[in-house]
């Protein structure tokens, strides 16, 4: 199987072949530190997140992503937007052919306690990380920008 490839601004990236795709992603902190996936589809770390399903609310999505892939429940209302990321130049181009233009809706919570985490099929790893562990860590591009927001 081959490996997603994430784009940011670059000239070299595919043109996307599917309708832009919504998604959602989180800044989850705990104790000053920020949770971040290592994702098996291409090795890299990135925020916890997804699509949108259909018609279904932003936030709700964004919580149930939250639970498939990390095991933690938030409430909506502890959700708090922080932006939104729809620039033409982020796309996702994945084994299967399909090549997305990604419009991303970045939420920020915390947690005031240490939660335990749940490791989801789509990911390898889940690890809370200082300002300046993120400095050096290996972060999708695509994500860069958002954990930049922490």
């Amino acid at each position: 199987m081959g490996a997603a490839v994430f784009y940011l601004n670059d000239p070299a990236a595919p043109k996307p072949n599917r309708p832009a795709h919504l998604g959602v992603n989180i800044l989850l902190e705990w104790d000053g530190k920020l949770l971040l996936e290592r994702r098996r589809d291409c090795g890299m770390w990135g925020l916890p997140g997804g699509g949108v399903k259909g018609r279904e609310p932003e936030r709700r999505a964004m919580v149930r992503e939250l639970w498939e892939e990390t095991g933690i429940r938030l409430p909506e209302a502890t959700l708090q937007q922080v932006a939104v990321f729809g620039e033409p130049g982020r796309i996702a181009s994945y084994p299967d052919g399909s090549v997305w233009r990604m419009v991303v809706i970045l939420y920020r919570a915390g947690l005031d306690r240490e939660p335990r985490l749940r490791i989801s099929a789509e990911s390898k790893e889940l690890r809370f990380f200082t300002r300046q562990e993120l400095e050096t860590l290996p972060v999708i591009c695509t994500h860069g920008d958002m954990v930049g927001r922490f």
